[in-house]
Order: structure tokens, then sequence, then C-alpha cells
């Protein structure tokens, strides 16, 4: 019997953004928009698989390589939204179809100080068996945040 292993990890970023929380939010809750900004298709990430049904119960797939490497998997599932101010998912990946981690995340859209948007995030993360890291998770997910930036400021 083979010996597996689980680490676990928690993050948390907080982001402002220039807009109001109904805007970044809906880089979120529309699929052309989350789309554009997850899919990196322009920073060597090939997308072979994006589908999303933004509900509570819903879920959402991906299936991308990276500089056409191996092929790797992203299935969510919606557990709470608020529109406008929350979603929590729970979330996995995987590399060539065998899991490599387990997260539960919480997205805040509060008013900040001054106007915009005060983002939270907050990631709770099991590794599985060795693979993947917390400081390898938390940087993906600070990038996926500047993409983000990138698509409310095109779309003033």
């Amino acid at each position: 019997m083979e010996h597996s292993t689980i680490r676990h990890s928690t993050f948390v970023i907080e982001r402002r953004y220039a807009h109001r929380p109904e805007k970044v939010f809906a880089a979120f809750s529309d699929p052309a928009k989350k789309r554009r900004w997850m899919g990196g298709d322009d920073e060597g990430w090939t997308i072979e698989k994006f589908e999303m049904n933004f509900a509570v119960g819903g879920s959402e797939s991906w299936r991308f390589r990276f500089q056409g490497g191996v092929l790797m998997g992203n299935d969510v599932r919606y557990l709470d939204i608020v529109p406008g101010k929350r979603i929590v998912i729970a979330y996995t990946m995987d590399t060539e179809g065998k899991r490599f981690s387990s997260s539960q995340q919480t997205i805040e859209f509060l008013p900040a100080a001054g106007g915009g948007t005060l983002l939270l995030l907050t990631e709770q993360i099991a590794f599985l068996d060795g693979t993947d890291n917390a400081s390898q998770r938390e940087h993906g997910t600070r990038e996926l945040l500047n993409a983000l930036e990138r698509e409310i400021g095109l779309a003033s």
C-alpha cells in the first residue's frame, strides 16, 4: 500500500481596486470576462476547455496546458453567492487526471474607504501527496488578481 500525505495551508490576500464592488464581482460572475482574465492565453497558457455555471450548486471546469506541457484541470463548485458581496467555492486541481489539491476559497467584495473595492480572498488548501505548495499557489493567485485588475481596467 502506498503511503499518502496531506499538507494543509491557508493564505489571505487583500487587494484594493479602484472600481465599485459590483464591477469587480461582475468579472467573476460573467463567463466571458472570467475567461479573459483567468485564461491567460497570451501568456503561454492554452485553454482546452472552459465551462461555467455561476449559480449556487453550479460548477466551473477548466482544462489547460502551460507552454504545451501536461494537461491540468481545475473543477469548481459554487457553494455560496451573494451578488456584489461574496463568493464561496470549493475546487480541486489535477495534473493528467491525478488530483493534487483540494481547496475552499472565499472572496469578499467590500466597499473600500474612499471608494472602490477591498477584495478579501481567503484560501484553505489540502495538498495531496507532496505536490504543489502554498507559496506557489499564493503566487499564482496574486498573478490572477493582477490579471483581474487589467480586465476591470479595460472594461471602464
